[in-house]
């Protein structure tokens, strides 16, 4: 597993920025880069040890939990499995190489500025779409938060 960072710099207030990085309208706009085929969403009980499903527009995706939440600065995810068809895996061999992976996003403010990092822990595989996604994804973040 590759530990991946990316880093933006924003001229708009954390709150504003954590905003656009989770609410439903936005949310599906910024991450669209993560999935080729288009359609990206999250479904959250938004708790801390709770469900947090990343899904593509076929209902697929990752299954995954809140670790660390602190509003409107930090949020961290760690993946447990996956969604296909509607069957949860958290236990298979495929799914055991990477679960416990860890996707984390801070945010610090000043001065009206705040600096967005996020960062993912991904295999070698998925390192291009990750790259691709959070480069093109934050630079989305950016535009939608300084409107």
């Amino acid at each position: 597993m590759k530990n991946l960072q990316f880093t933006k710099e924003i001229k708009a207030p954390a709150k504003k920025v954590w905003n656009v990085l989770w609410d439903e309208a936005t949310y599906s706009q910024w991450t669209k880069y993560f999935n080729p085929d288009g359609g990206s969403t999250i479904q959250s009980d938004w708790e801390v040890g709770g469900k947090t499903l990343f899904l593509d527009g076929k209902g697929n995706g990752m299954v995954s939990t809140i670790k660390t939440k602190n509003e409107p600065y930090d949020m961290v995810f760690e993946h447990r499995g996956e969604l296909i068809n509607g069957m949860e895996d958290t236990i298979s061999e495929k799914v055991k190489s990477w679960a416990g992976s860890r996707e984390e996003y801070h945010l610090s403010e000043k001065n009206g500025v705040t600096i967005l990092s996020a960062s993912v822990q991904a295999g070698e595989e998925w390192e291009e779409l990750m790259n691709n996604g959070f480069t093109k994804g934050l630079e989305e973040v950016k535009k939608l938060s300084e409107q």
